[in-house]
């Protein structure tokens, strides 16, 4: 399996912000993070295409799978995780795992992956764009629900700044989409070397936040297998559920693979995000992008081994 320079680069950078962690007072970080993001959505709306979403639109049952498995099944496993920290919902490493269960399935590895395991292509395309949208108001709203009181979560300032800085972006994109809609299309491998040298950015500066402030060395080694574990769990108990599901509805091999990649995914660019924009320069965001990162670095592991079995299928 091809070493993927991403997800090195995004642990490259992690031990750039322990060993140099004063990037933010050097850089204009945050202005720099705050501009990217609004671009990173921009060219999100000039990208989707119109016409592999209407492809996708009917497919109703690997729609209510995926959203639901998205939305509804991970924050509720992520909340029975809550015995196992003595913290409760003080636990910064639950709260972490929790803010992970709560974000979108992730957009372009969930097409790729169906693609190469040869499912439901357009139906995939349509569940990814649509999950990344209702992230934006899912995300926080569970955030609001379980958090609030406890880490002082304002649910409408929140969605103010979510408005200006992702949905007002994303609208723009989607309404000057038929003017460049078809560049942004062509030159979305460039477009997403930027969406990830932003992402890198706002780790760097994340933990480098973290470092300085040594949040990290409040936790053990036994807290860190725990965060691994239950990063693991998470992954594997929705993508045999999303499987038994589709069993159970008699989908066909295709829309099941469709379920299953789109339903376990979680986007590491709706988290690096959403860290900054709902939690701000707090020292805590570094730790809440761990679980994410693990997850991210994860699924596509395990998602590329289970697409390369699916795609010999019928070979075997």
């Amino acid at each position: 399996m091809k070493i993927n320079g991403f997800i090195v680069s995004l642990f490259g950078v992690i031990l750039l912000a322990y060993l140099l962690p004063q990037g933010n007072d050097l850089l204009p970080l945050k202005t720099i993070t705050d501009i990217g993001i609004g671009l990173i959505f921009f060219f999100y709306g000039l990208k989707l295409a119109p016409q592999e979403l209407k492809l996708g639109l009917l497919n109703y049952k690997v729609h209510i799978i995926v959203q639901l498995t998205t939305f509804v099944v991970f924050p509720l496993l992520a909340i029975a995780y809550l015995p196992l920290f003595e913290q409760g919902k003080d636990s910064e490493l639950w709260t972490a795992i929790f803010f992970l269960a709560t974000l979108p399935s992730t957009v372009s590895s969930s097409i790729v992956m169906v693609a190469l395991a040869k499912g439901n292509l357009p139906t995939a395309i349509f569940n990814a764009s649509l999950s990344g949208i209702i992230g934006i108001f899912a995300t926080p709203i569970w955030l609001s629900l379980i958090l609030g009181k406890s880490a002082d979560f304002q649910f409408i300032d929140v969605l103010v700044k979510l408005g200006w800085q992702i949905l007002a972006p994303l609208i723009l994109g989607l309404l000057l989409q038929r003017f460049f809609g078809d560049w942004a299309r062509k030159n979305s491998k460039k477009l997403a070397l930027f969406d990830k040298g932003i992402i890198l950015i706002i780790v760097y500066s994340s933990f480098s936040h973290s470092f300085t402030s040594n949040l990290f060395e409040t936790i053990d080694l036994m807290g860190f297998l725990l965060l691994i574990l239950g990063v693991l769990v998470l992954f594997f108990a929705v993508y045999y559920l999303t499987a038994f599901v589709s069993k159970l509805l008699n989908l066909s091999t295709e829309d099941k693979i469709t379920a299953q990649f789109c339903g376990t995914k979680k986007s590491l660019v709706h988290g690096s995000v959403m860290v900054k924009v709902i939690f701000g320069n707090a020292a805590n965001t570094g730790l809440l992008l761990l679980p994410i990162m693990l997850f991210h670095s994860s699924q596509l592991i395990l998602i590329a081994y289970f697409a390369e079995k699916y795609r010999n299928r019928d070979a075997n």
